[in-house]
């Protein structure tokens, strides 16, 4: 019960990474607020959470727009009394090259992954702030720190989300906010099937591609989730600014 008594909001938890989070957050003590677009997929996981004998609510929000994700953290405050944690989880992802990336991809990549990042926080923050402790653990990438091939959006936006990491682990650090990101690997969630598909390959050649990694696998989301956990609990209480890699030996080959 790592994370008894506390009040986290995850953002994309209608599935993959943000889901598994979501869950091992309510198991560790947590009571939680899932944001998402998909309400049927969000309110199927604030069950499994409820059935469990946790404690959560699903609010229906776009991390675009400025108005949802202040309603996000206000409805978060009324109902668990405070926020102490927020995992900036949500993501988009499509493979093009600056030649084939069309602007409406790159805006919806950039809007997502890194402005959806910045405005969550935005409002996040004054909650923190005046009860002087927090944490916020944003959702990178590998390819934040490390190119990818045919991912030119998808890579200026999880790069930007390691930065602006950095500064707000800097600007807020006085004020009792640790900072942090997680840097995944290829992630066994929804996203991948898509990506496979866009890239012209088959499932398992996708999959034989991914085992040129030094563990010789993807990860799963459980895996990701035990690294929130661990950033958003006191086990981490020396360490904000930091870009925490979990990608199979990924970047390190």
């Amino acid at each position: 019960m790592r994370l008894l008594n506390k009040v986290a909001l995850v953002t994309g938890a209608t599935s993959g990474i943000g889901e598994a989070t979501a869950i091992l957050f309510a198991k560790e003590g947590a009571s939680v607020t899932l944001t998402g677009r998909h309400q049927e997929r969000g309110r199927r996981v604030c069950d499994t959470i409820l059935r469990s004998g946790g404690k959560a609510i699903f609010v229906a929000a776009d991390v675009r727009k400025a108005d949802e994700c202040r309603q996000a953290i206000e409805r978060t405050v009324t109902t668990f009394g405070c926020l102490d944690i927020l995992f900036n989880n949500a993501g988009v992802f499509y493979p093009h090259t600056a030649l084939d990336c069309s602007e409406k991809e790159w805006d919806e990549q950039i809007d997502v992954n890194l402005k959806g990042t910045f405005l969550m926080s935005k409002f996040a923050l004054p909650e923190m702030l005046r009860r002087g402790s927090g944490v916020i653990i944003n959702n990178s990438s590998g390819w934040g720190i490390v190119g990818g091939d045919s991912a030119v959006a998808y890579c200026a936006s999880k790069g930007g989300v390691v930065l602006l990491t950095k500064a707000m682990a800097i600007d807020h650090g006085r004020g009792g906010i640790r900072v942090n990101c997680i840097c995944p690997g290829d992630v066994d969630t929804p996203m991948l099937p898509p990506d496979a598909r866009m890239r012209g390959l088959k499932w398992q050649d996708y999959l034989a591609g991914c085992a040129n990694r030094p563990l010789g696998r993807i990860g799963v989301p459980e895996e990701i989730a035990k690294a929130a956990l661990f950033l958003a609990c006191e086990d981490s209480s020396f360490m904000t600014g930091a870009a925490l890699v979990v990608d199979g030996g990924g970047t390190a080959d």
